[in-house]
């Protein structure tokens, strides 16, 4: 936390200075001013840190991931429901927590509420760690006087959130092994294989087929220029996180991965289906329609559909209705475009978006348990054309020379 230093005035009106740690220079005067003292100005300290502590501090902590905002988002609800002051428990919170970098986030926001300010624009000081629906969702439950209620709603959908995460990565697991191994086997015959068939074929003098001198050229080529098609893996990597970053990047990114083979299709329901539910959860908490899709658009983690998002809304703006807006995105299915009109004629939108949510996430989770199913054949494809190459370029080649060997 930052270190500041103050001069001020007293209530006699005489001059005091000091030193306070705070998260900002505006929580520092809110403290003096609570004490009855005039703050005449106020400074941040640079301080210099030991460098092994900081080490330490740096390598000990790590950004809090979706399992530790779930646990914090289920134990604000069971807190505030059973009555605990605000700040009472959040400091509970703080000395409970295993997470360094959240027990430092939890002490700033416990200063910044004593500061007078409100929980909402707290966690918004930490906006690469709390979602803007997380955020959106608190203030919403401190206005209506239900942030229990806005807590365990985060809860259920970061939960979730995790379900979708835990059960795409189940469903990769497999394929992404064999892409590896596949890999590895096609490296080490490359370097280590095929070069010791090379010295052989070469002792016999004998014309080799075109499958094994391509094979032979490429092994060739891998074994002298390994180190530079390295650098270049390394290069290419580094380069396209770079201009995925961008936001032209990221807005490209996102709409091609929608697009891939596929897995494409699967991410483009559970993105829709992570839009629905966020909306939903904004509708029944009270947020205005307007505001509501401006969160949602930043919450579904695709720039590509939140453009589209942010589409809808301009069209609401104009006078559109719901429905119309979402027709004319073109990423809703003429069932789920139905389910969205009926809710908006009988004033349900939530019920009927969480119908949407529900219909959406069903498809994912089919999908997910016959993924591995759908990319098998590609994977057998793929080792089918492996033994091909070998046999082709290998093993023929072998058994012509063992058979003029035989005949000599």
């Amino acid at each position: 936390m930052p270190l500041y230093s103050y001069k001020a005035r007293g209530t006699r009106g005489d001059l005091l200075e000091g030193q306070l740690d705070a998260t900002s220079a505006d929580a520092v005067a809110a403290q003096l001013l609570n004490g009855g003292i005039t703050p005449v100005d106020i400074r941040e300290q640079a301080i210099r840190a030991d460098g092994l502590a900081g080490l330490k501090i740096n390598l000990g902590s790590r950004a809090p991931d979706l399992g530790d905002l779930i646990l914090f988002s289920r134990q604000m609800y069971t807190l505030i429901k059973a009555g605990v002051p605000l700040i009472r428990g959040l400091r509970r919170l703080s000395d409970s927590s295993r997470n360094p970098r959240m027990v430092e986030i939890l002490d700033e926001v416990t200063e910044s509420l004593e500061s007078g300010q409100e929980l909402g624009n707290s966690l918004a000081r930490y906006d690469d760690i709390f979602s803007s629906l997380f955020i959106s969702l608190v203030r919403v439950g401190e206005n209506t006087g239900r942030l229990d209620e806005a807590f365990l709603r985060i809860t259920e959908y970061l939960e979730l959130e995790r379900e979708t995460r835990d059960a795409v990565k189940a469903a990769l697991r497999y394929p992404v092994f064999v892409i590896i191994a596949i890999a590895i086997a096609m490296g080490v015959i490359n370097v280590m294989v095929i070069p010791a068939f090379a010295k052989v074929f070469a002792q016999f003098n004998a014309e080799l087929p075109w499958a094994t001198q391509m094979l032979m050229s490429i092994s060739a080529f891998c074994v002298s220029y390994w180190p530079h098609m390295l650098g270049l893996l390394v290069l290419a990597i580094v380069g396209v996180r770079a201009w995925v970053r961008t936001e032209d990047g990221r807005y490209r990114w996102d709409k091609w991965k929608l697009r891939l083979p596929v897995v494409g299709g699967i991410i483009e329901r559970a993105t829709l289906g992570r839009f629905a539910r966020a909306f939903a959860i904004t509708a029944s908490a009270g947020v205005p329609l307007i505001q509501a899709l401006a969160v949602v658009a930043r919450a579904v983690d695709n720039e590509y559909v939140g453009d589209r998002i942010r589409e809808m809304r301009n069209g609401i703006e104009r006078g559109d209705s719901l429905s119309r807006t979402a027709a004319a995105t073109g990423m809703f299915t003429p069932l789920v475009l139905q389910m969205i009109a009926v809710g908006e004629e009988t004033g349900a939108v939530d019920d009927l978006m969480e119908e949407v949510a529900g219909f959406y996430e069903r498809e994912v989770s089919y999908d997910l348990k016959n993924l591995s199913a759908a990319i098998e054949p590609i994977l057998l494809l793929a080792v089918g054309a492996m033994v091909l190459v070998l046999a082709l370029g290998v093993f023929l080649p072998m058994w012509d020379l063992s058979s003029a060997a035989t005949q000599r």
